[in-house]
């Protein structure tokens, strides 16, 4: 029995396809964190802000720091679809007998202007989610001042 060194073999297949659905599963699974985690640290940081004298030196700061995890958020998503359209390539083009980039996790082959990371940031669920924390940050600026 013979195997043709360019036929791809279903294990290696399988194994690219596990490797890249796991870092799909890490990049939702750090979308997913992010968000917990500005939602605790705003929380927490309005809380405390209530008997605070230094409110207007706090409250700006977590502005940014909404702004920095919308960016994050809205990079871990970009990740996510580029090894998605990696995984969609390699099921179509690994069943052809293709070796090219075998094994290659790096999906920044397939970034376009379509997938760039302002567009992600002001797609209708990051707006929504982001855009509501923003105005809560800026009614409580507004309502400490």
């Amino acid at each position: 029995m013979t195997i043709d060194a360019n036929k791809v073999l279903l294990e290696e297949i399988h194994k690219e396809i596990d490797l890249i659905q796991g870092c799909i599963t890490r990049m939702a699974n750090n979308s997913f964190l992010i968000k917990g985690w500005l939602i605790s640290i705003v929380a927490v940081v309005i809380t405390l802000s209530f008997g605070e004298t230094k409110v207007f030196l706090l409250l700006p700061t977590v502005l940014l720091v909404v702004i920095s995890f919308w960016y994050l958020d809205a990079f871990f998503l970009r990740t996510e679809k580029l090894y998605r359209d990696l995984y969609i390539w390699v099921l179509d083009n690994r069943k052809l007998g293709n070796r090219d980039f075998l094994y290659d996790l790096n999906p920044n082959r397939f970034a376009t202007k379509e997938n760039k990371i302002l567009k992600i940031m002001f797609s209708k669920t990051l707006l929504c989610f982001y855009g509501t924390t923003l105005l809560f940050v800026v009614v409580m600026i507004l309502f400490f001042i």
